[in-house]
């Protein structure tokens, strides 16, 4: 029995087949020779799929084509013009037919706040409404008097032309000529009627494209058009003018809730706010007086979303505080205008250039109204700081340069840089260190402290006019961080009582503007250790190019300028450089205005050295040290404590200070209690209290110089 059950193969369940008897085999086909495999045929396309992907290529091509998107643009740009136009135009005749007006100008006033402005605008409204109210009722009794007057005319006209027919008919003889002058009228009449006719048939076909034609106008004057579809040339983005509109309308999108409330309410009428806009300089001015609800901070920290909605930079817009309440006054530049050279300062261009300490003003540059900024240095202390490279040096050498011009002004220079910036002053100050050494900062400081001692001289003769001191020290940082100590132990840098550069810059702001004698600094990036606070707000003209932050910003220039608008933070590195941020009285500044933008004229060092070969010409030359000839010794303040205490174990800190004025009152006069503890605390010998007031100790004092000696010995 054959076995037909299904058995597994691979996995899979087959049934098991009969095998093949022999004979049938020979009848079975030779399997077919496998041919080699042959690569399928391409898939022939449809000739109208192909058509229509080349369709749609050349569709595409055409409408992405710049002339299609040039005749676009036009077409979006006419019709624009037509509907804005024909929208304007409605507007016009609907405020002129009716008391519209007059209600967007009382919700103005309401929304600024101004109840007096809104009572105003309401009485006038009022006036309007009678007056049209009684224009009506002429009209109504109009047809009957329109009537009479009519019968009258034609009686009359009449009686003319019949009076002057039988005039006519008398003098011809003729009866008929009685009538002619009323023919000669009737035909008139016929004649006007023809001539009437065929104008209306050309009029009536020419006034709607007249018609459409003047909204065109309006829109076009107007810019009623897209922005993108304008010319290039009228687009607010590049450039066009600034408008009413649009300082409103970025005004209004500053997201600020209540402002944008505000100028809702207003309607078009938003410009209320704003006072004339007019030209200053390379950009132009206006005043937004700010509805109530809104502060002048809020559109002060918006400064670069409104610039943007200005269609300008942020370095092209700038917003101060003037004395007007609740109001902001901006300064808008022209697109690009900041970016174009101010020209070259009068100093290379006169040749006969002067000067005068006490009334002249130095050319600095110009402000943003594009006047000259003049600044007077008379009896000023000055300070300008900034980042490395942006024109420090440059603007504090160009006002040096035209005080060369003064034949009285004596210059003390110390250059912490040490490149030859100012090295073209040899011959015009008496004093010229240049180098960034410990060493140059020991002479530096010496200069410095020397001009305090010719201060304390002047100050012991007064009744005399002394001739102007000028001690400038460029990249002040160097001297005010530096952590070295003269052979005395005491530290040249620093912010303490010890510090003997501080001390003496010190000394010069308390007391020699009187005597005239004045510093100017100059340092890099501001900060409490590089630029101690007690000597940053003794300068009069404080300046500032180009910070990193509004910290910084505020120690260069106070926070009274920061808080009024001032920005250096807001400069552009490496863009501005030479722009200046100016706190202080040595510009002539609006009322209220606590800050000038200036552009300061650029002199290269070149140029700096031929103005200075003049001013040498005209000035006697002087005899330029490298440092101070014969420095005095400095003062040892724990041997002179020491001194004043005598034989007492213990004295009070008031009585200790009253001797030290006494045995040196230039050097002490100006020491306080809290200056004795400074340079006390340091050497272990503060002053203490016992029996509620503070002494100092003579022990601890003999301690403090035991511990100097062996520290010396070492």
């Amino acid at each position: 029995m054959t076995d037909t059950a299904p058995r597994p193969v691979n996995g899979h369940t087959v049934a098991k087949l009969h095998p093949v008897p022999p004979e049938l085999l020979d009848k079975v086909p030779a399997p077919a020779t496998p041919a080699e495999p042959q690569a399928e045929p391409p898939v022939e396309v449809e000739p109208k799929l192909r058509l229509h992907r080349r369709t749609g290529r050349a569709v595409k091509r055409i409408a992405t084509h710049d002339r299609t998107l040039a005749v676009g643009h036009l077409a979006v740009r006419h019709t624009g013009y037509l509907a804005g136009g024909a929208r304007i135009v409605t507007r016009r005749a609907w405020d002129g037919r009716s008391a519209a007006r007059y209600e967007r100008m009382i919700r103005a006033a309401e929304a600024a706040g101004n109840l007096d402005e809104a009572k105003e605008w309401e009485e006038r409204g009022q006036q309007f409404r009678a007056a049209r109210h009684r224009r009506r009722m002429e009209l109504l009794a109009s047809p009957q008097q329109l009537g009479k007057s009519a019968l009258a005319g034609a009686g009359v006209g009449a009686g003319v032309l019949l009076g002057t027919g039988v005039a006519l008919a008398i003098a011809n003889e003729d009866i008929g000529d009685v009538l002619v002058p009323a023919m000669l009228f009737i035909d008139a009449i016929r004649w006007a009627v023809i001539i009437g006719t065929v104008v209306w048939g050309v009029a009536s076909m020419l006034l709607p494209w007249a018609l459409l034609a003047g909204l065109w106008a309006v829109g076009k004057h107007q810019h009623t058009a897209p922005q993108w579809a304008l010319p290039a040339k009228l687009r607010t983005g590049d450039g066009a003018p600034i408008t009413p509109s649009i300082v409103v309308t970025a005004m209004r999108d500053l997201g600020i809730g209540t402002l944008k409330t505000a100028i809702k309410g207003m309607g078009d009428v938003g410009a209320q706010m704003l006072s004339p806009i007019v030209i200053a300089g390379c950009g132009v001015e206006v005043d937004v007086h700010l509805p109530s609800g809104v502060s002048t901070e809020e559109i002060q920290n918006r400064r670069k979303k409104l610039a943007e909605n200005l269609n300008r930079h942020e370095h092209e817009v700038f917003i101060s505080i003037p004395p007007s309440p609740r109001t902001v006054r901006l300064w808008i530049a022209d697109s690009g205008a900041l970016d174009e050279p101010i020209g070259p300062s009068p100093l290379v261009t006169d040749m006969d250039v002067k000067a005068d300490y006490k009334s002249g003003r130095a050319p600095w540059g110009q402000d943003l109204r594009g006047d000259a900024a003049l600044v007077s240095l008379f009896q000023r202390m000055l300070l300008i700081t900034g980042l490395s490279n942006q024109g420090k040096t440059a603007s504090l050498r160009a006002l040096a340069l035209w005080l060369a011009f003064d034949l009285r002004v004596e210059f003390r220079i110390g250059d912490l840089k040490g490149i030859g910036d100012w090295g073209m002053f040899d011959g015009l100050a008496t004093v010229l260190i240049q180098g960034p050494t410990d060493d140059h900062v020991l002479a530096v400081t010496e200069m410095v402290e020397d001009a305090a001692r010719e201060m304390n001289r002047r100050i012991l003769n007064p009744g005399q006019e002394h001739p102007p001191l000028v001690v400038i020290v460029d990249e002040a940082q160097v001297a005010y961080g530096s952590g070295a100590v003269d052979e005395h132990k005491i530290p040249l840098g620093g912010a303490k009582a010890t510090s003997r550069y501080f001390r003496a810059v010190k000394a010069i702001h308390d007391q020699g503007r009187a005597v005239n004698v004045t510093t100017w600094e100059g340092t890099q990036d501001p900060t409490n250790d590089n630029l101690p606070k007690r000597s940053r707000e003794g300068n009069h003209i404080r300046s500032s190019l180009v910070l990193g932050t509004e910290s910084q910003a505020r120690m260069a220039i106070g926070d009274a300028a920061v808080a009024g608008g001032a920005a250096p933070h807001k400069l552009r590195q490496g863009l501005d450089k030479g722009t200046v941020v100016v706190a202080g009285d040595g510009l002539q500044l609006g009322p209220g205005q606590t800050f000038a933008t200036v552009r300061t004229h650029y002199i290269s060092t070149d140029q700096a050295a031929e103005v200075a070969d003049r001013a040498k010409q005209v000035r006697s030359r002087v005899v330029t040290r490298a440092e101070v000839v014969e420095p005095a010794a400095p003062v040892d303040h724990l041997a002179d404590i020491i001194r004043v205490m005598g034989d007492e174990p213990k004295l009070r800190t008031q009585e200790v200070l009253q001797r030290l004025t006494e045995l040196n009152r230039a050097e002490y006069t100006e020491w306080t209690f809290a200056d004795l503890t400074q340079y006390l605390e340091p050497l272990g010998a503060e002053p203490y209290k016992t029996g509620g007031v503070m002494h100092v100790s003579a022990e601890r004092l003999i301690a403090a110089v035991l511990h100097r000696s062996n520290d010396a010995g070492e």
